[in-house]
């Protein structure tokens, strides 16, 4: 059961630290602590710039950050409707199995069939089986007829170099 005191709400501009130090979180408990090279001032223009990438919202009780959501709109051609992908979901290993993630997930669950989106999405490590459960029981399927890709670092710039 939830605390009393717990809440969720959009991040602003001043929760840049507390969003990185989670993001550092995030990363060291899936072993990719080394993959973490985005900064404070890069999560304050791509989260609260004229026109920001991605929104985030924070799960606090007692005052304290306990997990967060970051999320974006995306499109689905097929559906003709907006989507949101869920980039990160996380809750600090204190607090996990108290209902933190579900909260979560549910609020952004909440905003997507506010702007009328026709689905939430989201990818997880094929090795993280409490995750997979989690989203299991909560109706979640996975799409194993799909692979997903990556291009970055030199390979993108290669790509997107010109043609």
């Amino acid at each position: 059961m939830l605390p009393s005191d717990f809440h969720i709400r959009a991040a602003d501009i001043s929760d840049v630290p507390v969003l990185l130090n989670l993001i550092r979180e995030l990363a060291a408990h899936q072993g990719l602590a080394r993959e973490v090279s985005a900064s404070e001032a890069e999560l304050r223009v791509g989260l609260f710039s004229e026109q920001p990438y991605a929104e985030a919202c924070l799960a606090e009780t007692e005052g304290n950050a306990v997990g967060f959501a970051l999320y974006f709109h995306t499109f689905s051609t097929f559906l003709g409707k907006p989507g949101l992908y869920l980039e990160d979901l996380f809750v600090r290993e204190e607090h996990r199995g108290q209902g933190f993630g579900e909260a979560l997930l549910r609020h952004v669950g909440r905003i997507a069939v506010e702007r009328g989106c026709g689905r939430l999405e989201w990818v997880t490590l094929d090795w993280n089986e409490p995750a997979i459960g989690f989203y299991r029981n909560l109706g979640a399927v996975p799409l194993d007829d799909q692979t997903t890709y990556r291009v970055s670092g030199a390979a993108l710039k290669r790509l997107g170099g010109g043609w």
